[in-house]
């Protein structure tokens, strides 16, 4: 009789790396956040100008969130990087008393590496985040921060994008000496998201035979977004637009119409509020309008998934990106797909 363990089941990896969540979510916050906290107060001491955000592929939607964080909570000015700039055409930006902070799950792709190491010799301050320590993008960056998520074996990141947000988030609230007091409930709201694993196979009939999707958002949810339909496409390979919601009201929303469908990721809070409008154009344009937010926004769409109340606006995607992990997993499975190993993926990409 064959080991279970050694089966062959797909999605076994993503389904386990995906339950692991809520435990890597307590583990930053019991183990990481002390080092996190010494880390900020270190880069607080040498005041940045402002700060550079280096990413690739799940680690640059992390990224866009920071800079969110970064504008709204510390008020100082945040970029994403064109690596390109450096390592292809040579430029040298002096970065003289700039933060630099590279996010890489792995800390091992070639460009990360390169344009870390160029910013710290243009006189950067350099921070790695990264899930291993012993990583060339570790040991290139003045500083790094651990995001203990442990390793990752399935192809689709998980639970180091999770892990990478709050990281972040703990990192900015060190920076502006908070005590990161919203992240507390989080491991325990995780887990209550990930335990109603069936209201999304439910909800994920809906896509099984989709051609395309669009996802929208506003504010600290537009990551969230981004970092659905990267998962959509690599796991069910159905091509899946990202579009802030007010950039989809600027041409875009044309090609939504009565069998269109859409995910728009509702914030509670003035995310929320400013992409009502844009719920409002697509509700008139008769698109299948899916809601992941609150429940009076679930309640007046197609369907939805009710994020749990009262969470603070800057800690939410964490919860938000739950249901559309398990969304991505159920309809690849429905597909006949494996979202353990999608097409022509590896697990470390290496750009240069």
């Amino acid at each position: 009789m064959s080991d279970p363990q050694t089966v062959s089941v797909p999605g076994r990896i993503m389904a386990a790396e995906m339950a692991e969540q809520p435990a890597v979510l307590q583990r930053i916050l019991d183990e990481g956040a002390p080092k996190i906290r010494q880390i900020a107060a270190e880069i607080a001491a040498r005041n940045p100008r402002f700060v550079l955000l280096t990413a690739r592929g799940t680690s640059d939607n992390a990224a866009l969130y920071a800079k969110y964080l970064i504008e709204i909570l510390l008020g100082k000015p945040a970029g994403l990087t064109s690596m390109s700039t450096t390592t292809a055409y040579g430029a040298k930006p002096d970065l003289t008393d700039v933060l630099v902070v590279t996010v890489s799950q792995s800390g091992g792709s070639p460009d990360l590496v390169a344009s870390t190491k160029a910013a710290r010799e243009a006189g950067a301050i350099t921070l790695a985040v990264t899930n291993n320590a012993s990583s060339p993008l570790a040991e290139v960056s003045e500083f790094h921060i651990d995001v203990l998520a442990g390793p990752e074996k399935a192809l689709p990141a998980t639970k180091t994008y999770t892990a990478e947000l709050l990281a972040l988030y703990l990192l900015v609230e060190g920076l502006r000496g908070g005590d990161g007091a919203a992240a507390k409930d989080l491991p325990g709201l995780a887990a209550a998201v990930l335990s109603r694993h069936a209201e999304v196979k439910a909800l994920a009939e809906r896509y099984r035979f989709a051609q395309r999707l669009v996802i929208t958002s506003r504010g600290y949810g537009y990551p969230t977004a981004r970092e659905a339909a990267l998962k959509l496409m690599e796991t069910t390979y159905i091509p899946a637009s990202p579009f802030s919601g007010a950039d989809l009201l600027h041409g875009p929303l044309a090609m939504v119409d009565n069998v269109s469908p859409v995910i728009a990721i509702v914030p509670d809070g003035k995310g929320g509020e400013a992409l009502q409008p844009v719920l409002d154009r697509l509700r008139g344009r008769g698109a299948d309008l899916v809601v992941v937010g609150q429940q009076a926004q679930v309640d007046a769409a197609s369907a939805g998934f009710a994020l749990p109340a009262g969470v603070p606006e800057e800690v939410q995607p964490i919860l938000e990106i739950l249901p559309l992990q398990l969304l991505a997993y159920e309809v690849t499975i429905a597909r006949g797909q494996d979202p353990d190993a999608p097409r022509a993926l590896a697990k470390v990409t290496e750009t240069h």
